[in-house]
């Protein structure tokens, strides 16, 4: 334990949680290092031409989160940029950039053991400060409190513990979404971060919209009482905190406003696993001085449907669609034309709308962003594949089991299909995980089919990757304690096929390997329940007993008892009779004995 100071006030500093600096063109501190401790700042300054690789390693299952909380980059993304990547190499997947155009805090967690990141400048002779902090952390911790869901016209938050400190290593990020046609004004009634000149080290970091990554409003910290505005519907407000010197945080209130100005723009952008819908009113169009005739796609082929609304339908891989894998998400975007008309001249301005459907895993947001001037400039759908399980009733997969409860047989053979329900050819379907539990909840107890892509069970047998589907079968089995049930929860991944080194191709792995492998979408599905069919018939025998049969019982038990006395008797009866026979034949049989003639 060490003490220091930040602008004059006292703090305490872990020993593992120094502050190593490293110059890109000097004999102090190399460029770069390997890092295993659970939680480290950074301070960097780099000068010209570095070219600098730290690495981050974890040894518990946790994961690695890290910000980039001041950076100063000051020239073209190509030339100086801060890069970060999933797994122990820059050949490992990139999870993001920073560089001088971010118009974000980035906060960002790997999947793997490892984090890598690259900070590279350009040949201008200054010095270049960047301050990063890292910790590690178990994904299933929840404070209370700590970011959620917000809706409704208007409503209030806190920071976790308010008014008492709040905790360190906190990243809470609440999403803020009111009625359409209407904006967001957000006040802080308290705040009270730690105070520093560049918000390095506690900052509160608001956005417009419901990502974190783009259209950041403000960072603040301090002893303040900020406020802001959002342009649309949506806003999002985001705490991250590090290890030392908290204070009693925030109380923050927002109030949505409706959107001034005589038009609604009644624009919105859909997009499901096979399509993108994009919408536009007439009105909207007409005060942009436009009509339905000056609209095309990429693919000026592809024509709307016009009706009181002008709107665009097609397939995700058609209509001049282009695809973009970016690491864990894929991006799929069309341009709208709008193309003034006249043959020589025009006093109309070419306008485009980008639509962008980005799948992400988990996510289920639609934003519009507009411009100032009332013009549509980008709008982004964050969607998500739609994948199902099915059981089939046989290796040809063409039959899917309808019923539910789905009742089988001890050591039955079930076979389960993963269905990817889209219409891009070049998608790759991969199971990676599987696990059985007695509940829907996946409580304990749970066990393991199949982990990281490798059968743990002896029954299990897994299909090569078919399309859009992944398959496998087993035996199946039940809970010891009585459990009448079977669940299957699984995790899916999904790949482009045309990557002949991604995760859908590498089949069994280990978790050391499993850092270097890539895929565009991660999501899980479930499947249940299945039960034994010696359940069933106990159940329907319970089932079908009427009050009428309950009030025969003694009836019946009566009638039983006489029955079962009459066959008494006559068994009895029987026995006797047979001995008596017996009886008299071994008699008879010495009465007749052949006497020998003597003469």
């Amino acid at each position: 334990m060490c003490v220091g100071s930040r602008n004059g006030r006292l703090y305490r500093v872990n020993a593992n949680l120094a502050f190593p600096e490293a110059k890109g063109n000097s004999s102090g501190p190399r460029c770069g290092a390997s890092l295993q401790e659970e939680s480290k700042a950074l301070k960097i300054e780099l000068n010209a031409n570095a070219n600098c690789v730290w690495q981050i390693q974890r040894n518990t299952n946790q994961t690695i989160r890290l910000t980039f909380s001041h950076f100063a980059p000051s020239s073209s993304c190509e030339t100086e940029s801060i890069k970060i990547y999933d797994g122990p190499s820059t050949n490992s997947p990139l999870l993001g950039q920073v560089c001088n155009d971010t118009d974000a805090i980035p906060v960002l967690e790997s999947s793997s053991e490892t984090l890598t990141f690259l900070i590279t400048t350009n040949s201008a002779d200054f010095s270049r400060y960047f301050f990063a902090f890292y910790y590690f952390f178990s994904p299933e911790t929840r404070l209370e409190n700590c970011g959620g869901q917000l809706t409704g016209p208007n409503g209030t938050f806190t920071s976790p513990n308010y008014p008492a400190r709040y905790p360190e290593f906190t990243y809470c990020v609440w999403h803020i979404q009111t009625e359409k046609n209407s904006k967001i004004n957000l006040q802080f009634q308290d705040f009270f971060l730690e105070l520093d000149r560049n918000c390095q080290f506690d900052f509160m970091a608001v956005y417009d919209g419901l990502a974190t990554n783009t259209n950041l409003i403000g960072k603040v910290c301090g002893r303040t009482q900020p406020k802001f505005e959002s342009s649309s519907n949506v806003m999002t407000v985001v705490l991250f905190t590090d290890y030392a010197n908290s204070y009693k945080g925030f109380s923050a209130q927002y109030t949505s406003v409706p959107l001034p100005g005589p038009v609604e723009p009644n624009t919105f952008l859909t997009c499901t696993s096979d399509s993108m819908t994009i919408v536009l009113s007439k009105s909207y169009l007409a005060s942009l001085g436009y009509n339905e005739t000056h609209l095309q796609l990429n693919d000026p082929s592809c024509s709307p449907l016009v009706t009181d609304l002008v709107t665009f339908s097609f397939p995700l891989a058609s209509c001049g669609t282009t695809k973009k894998d970016e690491g864990h998400s894929i991006t799929y975007t069309n341009i709208i034309s709008l193309s003034p008309t006249g043959d020589i001249i025009t006093r109309q301005k070419s306008t485009q709308i980008i639509a962008k459907c980005k799948m992400e895993n988990n996510s289920t947001l639609e934003v519009i962003y507009i411009t100032k001037n009332d013009v549509i400039q980008n709008t982004t759908a964050v969607g998500r594949y739609n994948v199902s399980m099915s059981f089939y009733d046989s290796d040809s997969f063409s039959k899917p089991v309808r019923q539910s409860p789905y009742y089988v047989d001890l050591n039955q053979t079930l076979f389960a299909q993963v269905t990817l329900h889209s219409t891009d050819p070049n998608l790759l379907v991969f199971v990676d995980t599987c696990i059985a539990s007695p509940q829907p909840e996946f409580g304990s107890p749970t066990y393991d089919l199949i982990r990281s892509g490798c059968n743990k069970d002896d029954t299990v047998v897994t299909y090569p990757p078919l399309e859009h589907y992944g398959r496998f079968k087993f035996s199946a089995f039940k809970f010891l304690r009585n459990s009448p049930s079977v669940y299957l929860q699984c995790d899916i991944l999904i790949c482009d096929s045309k990557n002949a080194n991604s995760r859908c191709t590498e089949g069994c792995i280990s978790r050391q390997k499993r850092a270097i492998s890539s895929y565009i979408w991660k999501t899980n599905t479930i499947v249940g329940p299945i039960r034994l069919k010696r359940n069933l018939r106990s159940a329907d025998h319970s089932e079908s007993l009427t009050k009428a049969d309950v009030e025969d019982r003694p009836n019946l038990q009566q009638y039983s008892f006489y029955t079962l006395s009459f066959v008494a008797l006559i068994s009895n009866i029987i026995i006797v009779v047979a001995v008596i026979l017996k009886y008299h034949k071994r008699q008879g049989g010495y009465g007749y004995q052949k006497i020998q003639n003597s003469y």
